[in-house]
């Protein structure tokens, strides 16, 4: 295979560990939405208190993130990120019982795919709530997703970089007092294009329920 130059938003991407660190848990590691909105809503652990009483001063219903790196099935990581060492790679955080995040990614071919499982634990259901919606209103131009913990929402972008097309989605879940954050992404060494909407809608889709059901201790 001839050597190609990456893009520098991908370049970036190479080295997760770097970037994020230096950037904190963020929503997104992907570039930013330079390109056009494209609404894709399709529809589509953590430790957990004891049954909390139906009172005003009710418990937290997770009480910490789970294994990030252990929240997508061995199956999903090889289907979405073919060539990913299925491991994954945990992002360094401040606060491990609070946020956590693990990336896979790989090159097979001239095929590359980025995957970001992130979760994060509130105070409350309420700034759950709050900080969902203020992730949605960041991410305008997709849609609901229908099953999702308390409520779930999708969204993909194109961006282009020395006509390099990249297609990222990412699925934003709140879940009681939780936050799940999906970033799915996707390039095309060889034509220069994204794979297809739907294809990364889908992908991101399919690892926010393997993450809500190894929050909620599903397995």
């Amino acid at each position: 295979m001839r050597s190609l130059p990456l893009p520098l938003a991908l370049t970036a991407r190479l080295s997760p560990v770097v970037v994020l660190a230096a950037a904190g848990w963020t929503l997104s590691s992907g570039p930013a939405p330079t390109g056009d909105h494209e609404s894709a809503s399709k529809g589509g652990g953590g430790t957990k208190s004891a049954s909390a009483p139906s009172t005003a001063a009710a418990s937290k219903t997770y009480t910490s993130s789970p294994a990030p790196c252990g929240s997508v099935t061995v199956k999903n990581i090889k289907s979405l990120v073919p060539g990913a060492k299925t491991a994954g790679k945990e992002i360094p955080s401040t606060d491990t019982k609070l946020r956590r995040t693990c990336s896979w990614n790989a090159l097979k071919g001239y095929d590359y795919r980025w995957l970001d499982v992130s979760f994060e634990i509130t105070d409350s259901d309420e700034s759950a709530q709050k900080t969902y919606k203020q992730r949605i209103e960041e991410k305008s131009g997709g849609g609901d997703v229908p099953g999702l913990g308390d409520q779930g929402y999708s969204v993909v972008n194109l961006t282009t970089e020395d006509k390099q097309q990249t297609r990222e989605g990412v699925v934003i879940v709140q879940a009681s007092n939780a936050l799940v954050v999906i970033t799915y992404n996707g390039s095309d060494f060889e034509s220069k294009k994204a794979p297809d909407t739907d294809l990364i809608n889908k992908g991101a889709i399919k690892a926010a329920k393997d993450a809500v059901a190894a929050l909620e201790g599903g397995r």
